[in-house]
Parts: C-alpha cells; structure tokens; sequence
C-alpha cells in the first residue's frame, strides 16, 4: 500500500494541521524526546535536503548506510519505536518550540510546492540518488512516526 503522497497539498496540508494542534506541553507516548526535540530531529531530514549543515558521509560509511539503512528509511514499512537514530538526528539541548515548529511546516510546504517531479532522481545526504517515491516515503513516513508518538 502506497503511503500518502507529501507533494499533495492535501497531504501536505494534513500534516501541518497535525504539527499545529502540538503545544510546547504535549508528551511522549513513547520515547525521550520532549515535543521540542521532535520537531528539531524532523527538521534534520529537511535540513540535510535545503542547507549544507551538516558534513556528508565519507564513502565507506554512505556504503555502509545505503547496504543497511536505506531499505529501513525509503520503504512503505512503518517504524518501530524506540529504534536507533543517527547522531545528527539526536537532539541535546532543547529547543525552543515556536521556532521550531514554523521550521517543519516552512520545509513541508516548500517541499511540497517543489512537488515530485524536483525530487525524482534527487541524491540524498546519505544515501544516493533516489526516487520521488523513495523520498515521499522517507519524509512521510518519519513524519508520520514522530507526530504518532504525540499522539496527533
């Protein structure tokens, strides 16, 4: 079953709608994150695609991560919880909420007003060239995942 498509304004615009019933005191269901710290750590998807933030993977590490990971990251699959995350992706300090929150849904709308036809055949940070599929269900899916451990 195709996940729903982020380049859909619809979809998009559901996903925001979910972003914003979050206020700076929603809890985990599971998990350590505070809600600030989520929204942070999603941002880091739409960061490694719209700045150059962070430093890419030598080439054994991006074999080791396309061998790997890749398969976990752009599948229909959902995640399980409490699973391993890569260090860019760990959040330390905490964040502060607003501005965190206007950063995802600014980098969900940009991505969907680019739509699919600009991420077909778009390399990643980590893994490769991938398809506009492989994409919408990276961002959809971990998405998804993190506004699920929020309960919206």
């Amino acid at each position: 079953m195709a996940l729903p498509n982020v380049f859909t304004k619809e979809v998009a615009d559901s996903l925001i709608a979910r972003i914003n019933t979050l206020t700076p005191e929603s809890k985990a269901q599971w998990g350590k994150m505070s809600v600030a710290q989520m929204l942070a750590h999603c941002n880091v998807t739409y960061e490694y695609v719209y700045e150059d933030k962070y430093a890419k993977p030598n080439a054994f590490m991006r074999f080791i991560l396309k061998t790997l990971v890749k398969k976990t990251v752009v599948s229909e699959d959902p995640y399980k919880h409490n699973g391993n995350t890569g260090p860019d992706f760990i959040i330390k300090n905490e964040p502060e909420f607003t501005a965190q929150k206007n950063r995802l849904i600014g980098f969900i709308a940009k991505t969907q007003e680019l739509g699919a036809s600009h991420f077909e055949g778009k390399e990643s940070h980590s893994f490769g060239m991938l398809t506009a599929t492989e994409w919408n269900n990276m961002f959809y899916k971990h998405l998804n995942h993190h506004l699920g451990q929020f309960g919206v």
